[in-house]
Protein backbone atom coordinates (compact mmCIF):
# COMPACT_ATOMS: atom_id res chain seq x y z
CA UNK A 1 0.00 0.00 0.00
CA UNK A 2 1.01 3.43 -0.35
CA UNK A 3 1.02 6.10 2.10
CA UNK A 4 -2.57 7.50 1.64
CA UNK A 5 -3.82 4.15 1.04
CA UNK A 6 -2.53 3.06 4.52
CA UNK A 7 -3.32 5.95 6.66
CA UNK A 8 -6.68 5.70 5.63
CA UNK A 9 -6.68 2.08 6.24
CA UNK A 10 -4.97 2.00 10.04
CA UNK A 11 -7.58 4.91 10.79
CA UNK A 12 -10.45 2.58 9.76
CA UNK A 13 -9.28 0.20 12.03
CA UNK A 14 -8.12 1.93 15.00
CA UNK A 15 -11.21 4.00 14.77
CA UNK A 16 -13.20 0.67 14.75
CA UNK A 17 -10.94 -1.10 17.60
CA UNK A 18 -11.25 2.87 19.53
CA UNK A 19 -15.05 2.31 19.06
CA UNK A 20 -15.69 -1.24 19.87
CA UNK A 21 -18.31 -2.87 22.14
CA UNK A 22 -17.44 -6.47 23.09
CA UNK A 23 -20.61 -6.76 24.81
CA UNK A 24 -22.65 -6.01 21.72
CA UNK A 25 -20.43 -7.76 18.87
CA UNK A 26 -21.54 -11.46 19.86
CA UNK A 27 -25.42 -10.60 19.07
CA UNK A 28 -24.58 -8.62 15.55
CA UNK A 29 -22.46 -10.90 14.44
CA UNK A 30 -25.07 -13.93 15.53
CA UNK A 31 -27.84 -11.75 13.40
CA UNK A 32 -25.51 -11.59 10.49
CA UNK A 33 -24.80 -15.34 10.76
CA UNK A 34 -21.03 -13.71 10.25
CA UNK A 35 -17.88 -15.56 9.91
CA UNK A 36 -16.16 -12.34 10.42
CA UNK A 37 -15.95 -11.19 13.83
CA UNK A 38 -17.77 -7.54 14.75
CA UNK A 39 -15.81 -4.99 16.65
CA UNK A 40 -19.53 -4.48 18.09
CA UNK A 41 -19.78 -0.70 16.18
CA UNK A 42 -23.87 -0.24 15.34
CA UNK A 43 -24.16 1.78 12.11
CA UNK A 44 -24.52 5.30 13.55
CA UNK A 45 -20.64 5.04 14.85
CA UNK A 46 -19.59 3.57 11.74
CA UNK A 47 -21.08 6.35 9.31
CA UNK A 48 -19.83 8.99 11.40
CA UNK A 49 -16.34 7.45 11.91
CA UNK A 50 -15.87 6.83 7.86
CA UNK A 51 -17.08 10.40 7.17
CA UNK A 52 -14.64 11.68 9.45
CA UNK A 53 -11.81 9.17 8.00
CA UNK A 54 -12.75 9.41 4.47
CA UNK A 55 -12.25 13.33 5.23
CA UNK A 56 -9.47 13.48 6.94
CA UNK A 57 -7.73 11.03 4.41
CA UNK A 58 -8.19 11.60 0.70
CA UNK A 59 -7.49 9.51 -1.92
CA UNK A 60 -5.12 11.33 -5.05
CA UNK A 61 -6.49 9.35 -7.67
CA UNK A 62 -9.24 6.11 -8.77
CA UNK A 63 -6.20 3.48 -8.90
CA UNK A 64 -6.10 4.30 -5.36
CA UNK A 65 -9.09 4.60 -5.05
CA UNK A 66 -9.98 0.89 -5.95
CA UNK A 67 -6.65 -0.20 -4.51
CA UNK A 68 -8.02 0.82 -0.94
CA UNK A 69 -11.53 -0.70 -1.51
CA UNK A 70 -9.59 -3.88 -2.28
CA UNK A 71 -7.70 -3.71 1.18
CA UNK A 72 -10.25 -2.64 3.49
CA UNK A 73 -12.76 -5.47 1.60
CA UNK A 74 -10.17 -8.47 0.89
CA UNK A 75 -7.43 -7.64 4.09
CA UNK A 76 -11.09 -7.40 6.99
CA UNK A 77 -10.94 -8.78 10.07
CA UNK A 78 -14.25 -7.41 11.13
CA UNK A 79 -17.49 -7.04 9.27
CA UNK A 80 -17.25 -3.23 10.29
CA UNK A 81 -13.93 -3.12 7.83
CA UNK A 82 -15.88 -4.30 4.94
CA UNK A 83 -19.01 -1.79 5.67
CA UNK A 84 -15.97 0.61 5.21
CA UNK A 85 -14.93 -0.62 1.47
CA UNK A 86 -18.79 -0.28 0.54
CA UNK A 87 -18.96 2.97 2.36
CA UNK A 88 -15.90 4.26 0.12
CA UNK A 89 -17.20 3.07 -2.70
CA UNK A 90 -20.14 5.65 -2.24
CA UNK A 91 -18.16 8.83 -1.27
CA UNK A 92 -19.66 11.77 -3.11
CA UNK A 93 -15.84 13.45 -3.81
CA UNK A 94 -15.26 10.13 -6.07
CA UNK A 95 -18.39 10.24 -7.47
CA UNK A 96 -16.98 10.77 -11.05
CA UNK A 97 -15.21 7.02 -10.59
CA UNK A 98 -18.42 5.15 -11.05
CA UNK A 99 -18.22 3.90 -14.17
CA UNK A 100 -19.56 0.79 -15.75
CA UNK A 101 -16.23 -1.11 -15.54
CA UNK A 102 -16.48 -1.44 -12.07
CA UNK A 103 -20.05 -3.38 -12.30
CA UNK A 104 -18.22 -6.91 -14.06
CA UNK A 105 -15.18 -5.44 -11.98
CA UNK A 106 -15.22 -4.59 -8.29
CA UNK A 107 -18.59 -4.73 -7.90
CA UNK A 108 -18.74 -8.35 -9.15
CA UNK A 109 -16.32 -9.37 -6.43
CA UNK A 110 -17.58 -8.25 -3.86
CA UNK A 111 -20.76 -9.10 -4.44
CA UNK A 112 -19.86 -12.76 -5.15
CA UNK A 113 -17.20 -13.06 -2.10
CA UNK A 114 -19.83 -11.27 -0.07
CA UNK A 115 -22.27 -13.49 -0.40
CA UNK A 116 -24.69 -12.35 2.00
CA UNK A 117 -27.79 -9.61 1.74
CA UNK A 118 -26.18 -6.78 3.91
CA UNK A 119 -23.31 -6.57 1.85
CA UNK A 120 -25.22 -7.58 -1.62
CA UNK A 121 -28.67 -5.12 -1.48
CA UNK A 122 -26.58 -2.21 -0.54
CA UNK A 123 -24.13 -2.95 -3.49
CA UNK A 124 -26.81 -3.71 -6.18
CA UNK A 125 -29.20 -0.82 -5.67
CA UNK A 126 -26.96 1.89 -4.69
CA UNK A 127 -23.85 1.01 -7.09
CA UNK A 128 -24.89 -0.92 -9.61
CA UNK A 129 -28.33 0.35 -9.94
CA UNK A 130 -26.64 4.06 -10.50
CA UNK A 131 -24.55 2.90 -12.93
CA UNK A 132 -27.25 0.82 -14.91
CA UNK A 133 -29.07 3.89 -15.28
CA UNK A 134 -26.94 6.23 -16.10
CA UNK A 135 -24.65 4.05 -18.85
CA UNK A 136 -26.98 1.28 -20.02
CA UNK A 137 -25.74 0.24 -23.00
CA UNK A 138 -22.84 -0.66 -21.31
CA UNK A 139 -24.36 -2.60 -18.19
CA UNK A 140 -27.08 -3.90 -19.30
CA UNK A 141 -25.36 -6.97 -21.22
CA UNK A 142 -23.20 -8.02 -18.06
CA UNK A 143 -26.56 -7.95 -16.15
CA UNK A 144 -28.06 -10.50 -18.87
CA UNK A 145 -25.14 -12.74 -17.63
CA UNK A 146 -25.55 -12.62 -13.91
CA UNK A 147 -29.20 -13.32 -14.87
CA UNK A 148 -28.35 -16.19 -16.94
CA UNK A 149 -25.30 -17.64 -14.45
CA UNK A 150 -25.29 -20.11 -11.56
CA UNK A 151 -24.41 -17.50 -8.88
CA UNK A 152 -27.61 -16.67 -6.19
CA UNK A 153 -26.44 -13.40 -4.92
CA UNK A 154 -25.15 -11.74 -8.88
CA UNK A 155 -28.87 -13.24 -9.65
CA UNK A 156 -30.09 -11.21 -6.77
CA UNK A 157 -28.52 -8.30 -7.34
CA UNK A 158 -30.01 -7.71 -10.91
CA UNK A 159 -33.26 -8.63 -9.67
CA UNK A 160 -33.38 -5.66 -7.07
CA UNK A 161 -30.07 -3.27 -8.79
CA UNK A 162 -33.36 -0.76 -10.35
CA UNK A 163 -34.75 -0.58 -6.96
CA UNK A 164 -35.41 3.45 -6.57
CA UNK A 165 -34.93 3.65 -10.39
CA UNK A 166 -38.77 4.47 -10.66
CA UNK A 167 -39.79 5.71 -13.78
CA UNK A 168 -36.74 4.92 -15.34
CA UNK A 169 -36.94 1.34 -14.81
CA UNK A 170 -36.15 -1.28 -17.45
CA UNK A 171 -39.37 -3.15 -17.31
CA UNK A 172 -37.66 -5.61 -19.90
CA UNK A 173 -34.71 -6.01 -17.93
CA UNK A 174 -35.98 -6.36 -14.81
CA UNK A 175 -38.79 -9.00 -16.17
CA UNK A 176 -36.11 -11.30 -17.82
CA UNK A 177 -34.26 -11.01 -14.50
CA UNK A 178 -37.99 -12.24 -12.68
CA UNK A 179 -38.32 -14.56 -15.28
CA UNK A 180 -35.04 -16.32 -14.74
CA UNK A 181 -35.68 -16.99 -10.90
CA UNK A 182 -38.85 -17.43 -10.49
CA UNK A 183 -38.85 -21.60 -10.32
CA UNK A 184 -36.11 -20.90 -7.59
CA UNK A 185 -36.91 -22.05 -4.86
CA UNK A 186 -34.45 -19.70 -3.03
CA UNK A 187 -35.94 -17.44 -0.22
CA UNK A 188 -33.26 -14.50 -1.05
CA UNK A 189 -34.39 -14.85 -4.53
CA UNK A 190 -38.12 -15.06 -4.06
CA UNK A 191 -38.06 -12.24 -1.43
CA UNK A 192 -35.75 -10.27 -4.17
CA UNK A 193 -38.55 -10.54 -6.95
CA UNK A 194 -41.61 -9.88 -4.36
CA UNK A 195 -39.25 -6.44 -3.08
CA UNK A 196 -38.73 -5.26 -6.77
CA UNK A 197 -42.12 -5.57 -7.80
CA UNK A 198 -43.27 -4.19 -4.81
CA UNK A 199 -41.30 -1.09 -5.37
CA UNK A 200 -41.49 -0.65 -9.11
CA UNK A 201 -45.61 -1.20 -8.70
CA UNK A 202 -45.38 2.26 -6.61
CA UNK A 203 -44.60 3.76 -10.04
CA UNK A 204 -46.45 1.89 -12.42
CA UNK A 205 -49.20 -0.19 -10.04
CA UNK A 206 -51.06 -1.04 -13.57
CA UNK A 207 -47.81 -2.53 -14.65
CA UNK A 208 -47.45 -4.82 -11.15
CA UNK A 209 -50.77 -6.02 -10.98
CA UNK A 210 -50.44 -6.92 -14.98
CA UNK A 211 -46.85 -8.79 -14.51
CA UNK A 212 -48.31 -11.41 -11.98
CA UNK A 213 -51.75 -11.88 -13.23
CA UNK A 214 -49.91 -12.78 -16.44
CA UNK A 215 -47.94 -15.41 -14.32
CA UNK A 216 -50.11 -17.86 -12.92
CA UNK A 217 -49.11 -20.18 -10.65
CA UNK A 218 -45.29 -19.46 -11.60
CA UNK A 219 -44.39 -16.69 -9.51
CA UNK A 220 -44.19 -18.03 -5.45
CA UNK A 221 -46.37 -16.80 -2.68
CA UNK A 222 -44.17 -14.99 -1.15
CA UNK A 223 -43.10 -13.25 -4.28
CA UNK A 224 -47.01 -12.52 -4.94
CA UNK A 225 -47.84 -10.97 -1.67
CA UNK A 226 -44.46 -8.88 -1.79
CA UNK A 227 -45.29 -7.56 -4.81
CA UNK A 228 -48.95 -7.02 -3.82
CA UNK A 229 -48.73 -5.46 -0.91
CA UNK A 230 -49.50 -1.90 -1.47
CA UNK A 231 -51.86 -2.82 -4.81
CA UNK A 232 -54.26 -5.55 -4.00
CA UNK A 233 -54.78 -8.03 -5.48
CA UNK A 234 -54.61 -9.50 -9.21
CA UNK A 235 -56.79 -11.26 -11.24
CA UNK A 236 -55.44 -14.83 -12.45
CA UNK A 237 -52.28 -14.33 -10.10
CA UNK A 238 -53.12 -18.23 -8.59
Amino acid sequence: MTDPELRLVTAIRTGLAAAADPAKAPAMRAYMKSDLPFYGVQAPGQRELFRAVFAEHPLPDRHRWLATIRVLWEDATHREERYAAIALTGVRAYADWQTPDLVPGLYHDMIVTGAWWDYVDDLAIRRVGPILRADPEQVTPVLAEWIAGADLWLRRSAIICQIGSTAATDTELLTLAIDRAAADREFFLRKGIGWALREHAKTDPDWGQAFVAARPGRLSGLSVREALKHIGPATGSG
